[in-house]
């Protein structure tokens, strides 16, 4: 059994310190949604944020967009040329796949100072992408609200996660201590 831990020992690091870090994260989120809704920034201020963020957007592309509270749920409608396309819930402030990247980049750690920069860059990265995720989703379902089911469930998460994925790999390839074990 010895043996088995020594020989596997980067494998159960890698999975204890992303569990540890993903249950402290996801923790702290969870303290934050229960503390931070308000009628300021309704529901929660990322979430109010991102669709005021992505309001601003389409109306940079000449779309005349609107959110506004949703009287029954805890979310923003956004409203395009007055038409309501979609709400932004807490699940669309990008929060959760921030979280599930940064634990992935501290149990794959490099230098402190390496790790803190990537850390801070990736999820800088998620959320635009994000943003524009949210805007692309919101022109297709008034361009095309047929196409709903396709549009959330194939191309948001293939917009918000393989951009993760990308940042996973060049993590992995060029900056995090895994490289340095292997190329020994």
């Amino acid at each position: 059994m010895k043996e088995l831990i020594f020989k596997y020992k980067a494998v159960i690091k890698f999975i204890f310190t992303f569990l540890l870090v993903y249950s402290i994260l996801t923790g702290g989120y969870k303290l934050y949604l229960q503390y931070s809704t308000g009628e300021k920034f309704y529901p929660d201020y990322m979430t109010h944020l991102v669709a005021k963020q992505s309001k601003e957007l389409l109306n940079t592309f000449g779309y005349n967009a609107q959110v506004l509270p949703h009287p029954d749920e805890a979310s923003m409608k956004l409203i395009i040329n007055k038409k309501y396309v979609a709400r932004v819930i807490e699940g669309c402030n990008s929060i959760s796949v921030i979280i599930l990247f940064i634990s992935f980049i501290i149990a794959f750690s490099g230098t402190f100072k390496t790790t803190l920069f990537y850390i801070l860059a990736g999820s800088v990265l998620i959320y635009a992408a994000n943003l524009v995720r949210v805007v692309i989703l919101s022109v297709g379902l008034y361009h095309y609200p047929w196409r709903k089911d396709i549009l959330h469930s194939v191309i948001f998460p293939a917009i918000i996660y393989g951009m993760v994925c990308l940042l996973w790999v060049i993590w992995v390839n060029k900056f995090s201590n895994i490289k340095k074990v292997h190329d020994a």
